[in-house]
């Protein structure tokens, strides 16, 4: 009688799982408690000090509530008409740039990236030099639109950036594009190859232009948000509108891109759509941004990184987390720009510089010791 072979019994073994970690959730938390206190030393600071008490009791009073706290006439024109459109266009400003940068990271999976890459800042500074330095031979020529460049006003600078952005990325976008699929990799170099051929033709321009258009080209390229007003706030929320509420939601689909194209889209991950997606939303962003407050270098890819080694790389934590760590540093550095050298206003992108590059190389340092244990 053949010998019968038993199998062993293998019992089956409970494997530990990872425990759940609430840092993502603290850092969230952490990062909008120091909003709100960034906000109120915002609008509270300066020539005209406005408490936190009274900057609530003046906001209280617009819609019809009363805290009994008293404040002066001049603090309730200082912070509506000057301090709070200022602070409200840093927040719109910071997160766009914080999101983007986020987004931009995801895409190429690469926590150096940022929204430069693809040429926006480039293209939107190419166009607001070249109107600086055209706009008079353009009126004396074509005497007809001068009556339209008065009528847009100082929308004129702004609305060239924000066209010069576009079309840099659309050129991108479509000279990356090669047989109905865009690759990554392929944008990158083409990116690069722009940002040098814009900054050569912004060489061009600032090099023909007078030494009042080269005051001008020096002060747009550095940053300001010194020409906040609510009308200009009004003019850029609904371009970040869209941009600010629908990247947060890409959180899932940028995890799934991180395994790689080819994996995302066998896990039915519409991969071409999601990458026009993240182009157009950042270009939006970006280039509306820029065009408002000039370049402000730094933000679009410190902020994300810097988040990401806090809280992990989950994407659905460090989108919202990038909105709202650039508004914060945005807010905080604008409120240094105007109160370090008071009366005169400092620069914002010569202190997202100051600040960003230390910090930066502190993260390589750290980064390379990691390494070499």
């Amino acid at each position: 009688m053949p010998a019968t072979i038993t199998q062993p019994i293998i019992t089956p073994v409970a494997l530990p799982l990872p425990k759940p970690t609430r840092r993502p959730q603290l850092v969230l938390l952490a990062l909008a408690v120091g909003l709100v206190a960034a906000v109120l030393l915002g609008v509270g600071v300066g020539a005209v000090s406005i408490p936190a008490p009274a900057v609530l009791s003046i906001l209280f009073s617009k819609i019809g509530l009363s805290t009994g706290l008293m404040f002066e006439p001049q603090q309730e024109g200082v912070l509506l008409a000057i301090r709070l459109p200022r602070v409200v266009l840093g927040l719109l400003v910071g997160a766009a740039l914080g999101l983007s940068g986020a987004a931009m990271q995801g895409l190429f999976r690469n926590p150096l990236a940022d929204p430069s890459l693809l040429g926006i800042s480039s293209g939107a500074s190419l166009a607001a030099v070249a109107t600086i330095v055209l706009e008079v031979k353009i009126l004396a020529a074509f005497p007809g639109l001068a009556g339209a460049a008065g009528t847009l006003g100082p929308y004129v600078l702004p609305l060239a950036a924000f066209v010069g952005a576009s079309l840099t990325t659309l050129f991108v976008y479509r000279v990356s594009r090669v047989g109905g699929r865009v690759a990554v990799a392929t944008m990158l170099l083409v990116g690069v190859a722009t940002n040098g051929l814009s900054g050569a033709f912004t060489g061009l321009f600032t090099y023909a232009a007078t030494d009042e258009q080269l005051r001008s080209i020096t002060f747009w390229g550095l940053g300001s948000l010194g020409g906040a007003s609510w009308a200009t706030v009004g003019t850029l929320l609904p371009f970040l509108a869209v941009p600010l509420l629908w990247l947060p939601r890409l959180g899932k689909p940028l995890n799934l891109l991180a395994l790689g194209e080819d994996q995302a889209a066998h896990l039915g991950l519409p991969v071409a759509k999601l990458k026009w997606q993240l182009v157009t939303l950042a270009t939006l962003a970006v280039g509306a941004s820029v065009a408002m407050v000039g370049t402000i270098g730094f933000l679009g890819f410190l902020v994300p990184h810097l988040l990401r080694t806090i809280g992990g790389p989950d994407h659905r934590f460090v989108l919202p987390a990038a909105a709202l760590g650039g508004a914060l540093i945005l807010v905080l550095a604008d409120t240094l720009s105007r109160t370090v050298v008071a009366p005169a206003e400092l620069p914002i992108g010569i202190l997202t510089a100051l600040l960003g590059a230390p910090v930066f190389l502190w993260m390589v340092l750290r980064e390379q010791r990691k390494l070499s244990r």
